[in-house]
């Protein structure tokens, strides 16, 4: 039973699809089938695994459009061994969905969770039910911030997101940490708000943090993840670390009680 884990903040720009791409990158290069699913209409954790969509390719977003559609029509291998895609649909319109649990429901339906080791939600940061949908299916969250002010209110505003989903919908969603992306430990507000951060949710609920480094930019320009890119670079060598942490945690979680947190 594959493990699901919506990578999401309220706000954008903090690195959600970066973490995506790079952190399934690192799955799969340790020989764990992963999937992406790009759910955020931007596509860019469609475009940063080098997947290009034309007006007749199935995306995981034909779900909210046919609720009958056979999810696995959308499913893709990306050109990197042990690594999937389910591509997003940059033409579709928010608003269009009313039911929370069409993608549970459809991934139950085809299977794929059963198929995968890991799954890893790329979220919009629009509250519609597209982000809610993405924490219905999901076992974690896993939420990357900004060191800045109006990151940590993207937090606050998904920690209500999160809490409603998980004493209703899916009472088994569990936070399986905070990344801090772009960070500078030299700087004192990168510092202060990874504290305030850590004091909210408990320190060890912080993972490490990826360091600013522009071969990550780089890296999605090019269509590809960091590690394919610069593998010698220091966002490599940082998502590296982030995916061990995450493997560990979850492992430990799983050991404690498996399938919950």
């Amino acid at each position: 039973m594959g493990i699901v884990i919506s990578i999401t903040n309220r706000k954008g720009g903090t690195g959600k699809s970066t973490t995506t791409v790079n952190l399934s990158a690192e799955f799969a290069i340790r020989g764990i089938k992963t999937l992406v699913i790009d759910l955020d209409t931007q596509a860019h954790a469609t475009l940063g695994l080098g997947f290009k969509v034309n007006k007749d390719t199935p995306t995981v977003h034909s779900l909210f459009l046919e609720p009958e559609f056979i999810i696995s029509k959308a499913l893709f291998q990306t050109k990197w061994e042990n690594l999937f895609i389910m591509p997003a649909n940059p033409l579709f319109e928010h608003g269009k969905v009313s039911n929370n649990k069409l993608l549970k429901e459809g991934l139950g339906r085809a299977g794929i969770i059963e198929e995968f080791d890991f799954i890893l939600i790329d979220t919009p940061p629009s509250l519609d039910s597209l982000l809610l949908n993405a924490l219905v299916a999901s076992d974690y969250v896993l939420v990357p911030f900004l060191p800045h002010f109006l990151s940590t209110e993207g937090i606050r505003s998904l920690a209500r997101v999160f809490f409603k989903i998980a004493t209703t919908e899916n009472p088994s969603l569990k936070l399986l940490g905070l990344v801090p992306v772009m960070i500078n430990q030299r700087i004192q507000q990168h510092r202060k708000v990874t504290e305030n951060v850590s004091n909210q949710f408990g320190k060890n609920k912080v993972f490490s943090g990826i360091r600013t480094d522009i071969k990550l930019v780089e890296a999605f320009e090019n269509y590809t993840p960091v590690k394919s890119y610069s593998p010698y670079s220091r966002g490599a060598a940082d998502y590296e670390i982030l995916a061990d942490e995450v493997l560990k945690e979850i492992q430990r979680r799983q050991t404690l009680s498996p399938r919950s947190g």
